[in-house]
C-alpha cells in the first residue's frame, strides 16, 4: 500500500510539471510560471503533510523522489557558477569593459555590500528590541542539544581563524581547487584569479596583439557557450521551485514554528524593512523600485525557495545584465562578491538579532549606545567570508557572538525555525548583491537605463 501511495504522489508531481511545461509552450511569461510553481508547491506540500504527517515513511520516500527535481536543479546551477564567474569576468577584460575602472568598481561594490550589512544589523537590533525578544525564554529539546554540541565544535574552528587569516583565505592559492567550490571563499578566489588573467591579457595585448586577439576569440566562444548552458538550466526554474517548495512545506515543523512565532515574525519584519531600504536606495539613484521588484522577482523567488545564494548566481547575473541593464563585468563582480561578503540577511540582521537577545544573559544592557555601535561594527567586519550556501548565517552568528564574548547556545536553540527564516535571509542576500550591481553601474554611468525601464518578458525563455 505504501509503495502505491508513493507512486501516486510522484505521479501527481509529474502532472504539475507537465502543466507548467504546457504553459511554457503557450509562451506564458517566465515570472508567472515561477510564481505558479511556488504557489502549487506551497499548497501541495501542505496537503501532503496533512494527509501523511511530517514524519511518515510515505512522505519521506516521496520527498526523496521529489529531490531529484529540486536538488537536481540546484546542483545544475552550482555546476555552472564557477565557469560563469570566471569566463564572464575575463570576457569583460577582453571586451575592455573593466580595464580602466576595475578598482573603482570593486571598491564601490564592497562599500555598498558592507554598508548595507551595517544598516541591516541596525534594523535587526531595532526589530529585536521592538518585539522584546528574550534568549532566556527559548526551550531546549533533544534536537537543540545536538545542535548546540555541533555549534560549540564549529566555534572552535571560528576562534582559531583570525581576521588577517580570513583576508588571506580570499586569495586563490590553488585556482583549480577553488573551481571545485571546495572552500567558502572559493567564488571570491575565482574572481581574483580571473582578474589576474584579465590584467595579463591587457599586458599581452600591448606587446603581442596577435596572441591577444586569438585569446579574445577563444574567450568570446567559451563565453557564448557558458551563457547558453546557463539559459538551458534556467529554463528549469519553475519545476525546481515547485519541487523545492513542496519539500519545504511538507516537512516543516509547524508546532515549533508556532512556539517560536514571535522570533519568526520579528525576523521577517527586519528582512522586509531592509528590502524596503534596498528599494529606497534605488529610488534615490533615480531608478523605479517597482520595475526592480517586477524584474527581480524570479531571482528572489528562487533564492527564497532554494536557500542558496550561490545557486541563484546564474539567474542573478542574467537578470542584472539582460533585464536591468547592468554591464556584465559589474554584474559578475557584484553577484560573486555578494556570495561571501556583506550578506544583508545572513551576516546582517540575523547575528545582530541573536546578539541583542543574549546580551542580558551576559550582564549587558542591549540598549546601551556603545553596545549597539560596537555590534553594528563587528557585524559589518564579520560579514567577510560568509559562505553563500545553507549554514552561512550560523557561521556569521558564531563569529559575531564569540567576538563580543556572548553566549553561543542560542544558535542551536533556533534549529527548528532555521530553514523558514533562512529562506527570507537568502532572498535578501541576493537582493543586496543586485542592488550593489545597480548602484555601482549607476555611479559609474555604465547602467543602460533603456534596458532597465523597458517593459518586456524575461529573455530566459528564449
Amino acid at each position: 500500500m505504501s509503495t502505491l501511495l508513493i507512486i501516486v504522489n510522484i505521479f501527481i508531481l509529474l502532472l504539475f510539471i507537465l502543466g507548467l511545461y504546457a504553459l511554457q509552450k503557450k509562451h506564458v511569461s517566465f515570472s508567472k510560471r515561477v510564481f505558479l510553481g511556488l504557489g502549487i508547491g506551497i499548497v501541495f506540500g501542505l496537503v501532503l503533510q496533512f494527509i501523511y504527517g511530517a514524519k511518515s515513511e510515505v512522505l519521506k520516500t516521496s520527498i526523496d523522489w521529489y529531490n531529484i527535481v529540486g536538488n537536481g536543479y540546484v546542483k545544475l546551477l552550482q555546476m555552472i557558477v564557477m565557469p560563469l564567474v570566471f569566463i564572464s569576468i575575463v570576457s569583460a577584460f577582453t571586451k575592455l569593459k573593466l580595464s580602466n575602472n576595475i578598482g573603482k568598481i570593486s571598491s564601490l561594490i564592497l562599500s555598498i555590500l558592507v554598508g548595507t550589512t551595517a544598516i541591516a544589523a541596525a534594523i535587526g537590533i531595532a526589530s529585536t528590541l521592538a518585539f522584546g525578544l528574550d534568549g532566556a525564554k527559548l526551550q531546549q529539546g533533544d534536537a537543540e542539544k545536538t545542535r548546540i554540541e555541533q555549534v560549540e565544535q564549529k566555534l572552535g574552528d571560528v576562534q582559531n581563524t583570525s581576521l588577517p587569516q580570513k583576508v588571506v583565505s580570499l586569495l586563490p592559492a590553488n585556482p583549480f581547487q577553488d573551481f571545485t567550490g571546495e572552500r567558502p571563499t572559493s567564488t571570491i578566489a575565482v574572481v581574483i584569479f580571473a582578474a589576474f588573467i584579465g590584467a595579463a591579457f591587457l599586458g599581452i595585448k600591448r606587446k603581442n596583439p596577435e596572441h591577444a586577439e586569438l585569446f579574445s576569440k577563444i574567450v568570446d566562444t567559451l563565453h557564448a557557450i557558458v551563457m547558453r548552458v546557463v539559459t538551458l538550466i534556467l529554463r528549469l526554474t519553475p519545476y525546481g521551485v515547485l519541487a523545492i517548495m513542496t519539500k519545504v512545506t511538507a516537512t516543516s515543523d509547524y508546532n515549533a514554528i508556532w512556539q517560536l512565532g514571535k522570533f519568526v515574525v520579528a525576523s521577517y519584519v527586519a528582512l522586509i524593512v531592509m528590502f524596503i531600504v534596498h528599494l529606497l536606495l534605488l529610488t534615490f539613484a533615480g531608478l523605479n523600485p517597482v520595475t526592480y521588484v517586477k524584474k527581480a522577482f524570479p531571482v528572489l523567488t528562487f533564492a527564497f525557495t532554494s536557500r542558496t545564494s550561490a545557486g541563484a548566481l546564474p539567474l542573478n547575473v542574467k537578470t542584472q545584465t539582460q533585464d536591468l541593464g547592468v554591464p556584465e563585468g559589474i554584474a559578475n563582480f557584484a553577484g560573486s562578491f555578494g556570495l561571501s561578503i556583506g550578506q544583508n540577511g545572513c551576516a546582517g540582521t540575523y547575528p545582530a538579532m541573536l546578539a541583542v537577545m543574549v546580551a542580558p544573559l551576559a550582564g549587558i544592557d542591549p540598549l546601551t549606545p556603545s553596545f549597539i555601535l560596537m555590534l553594528v561594527a563587528v557585524v559589518a567586519l564579520s560579514s567577510f567570508g560568509v559562505a553563500g550556501v545553507g549554514g552561512g548565517a550560523t557561521f556569521a552568528a558564531l563569529l559575531v557572538l564569540s567576538s563580543m564574548n556572548l553566549p553561543i547556545a542560542i544558535v542551536g536553540l533556533l534549529i527548528s525555525v532555521e530553514p523558514l527564516i533562512d529562506m527570507g535571509r537568502t532572498a535578501l542576500n541576493v537582493s543586496g548583491s543586485m542592488t550593489a550591481g545597480l548602484l555601482t553601474s549607476r555611479a559609474t554611468k555604465d547602467l543602460d537605463t533603456t534596458i532597465y525601464n523597458e517593459v518586456k518578458e524575461t529573455s530566459i525563455t528564449a
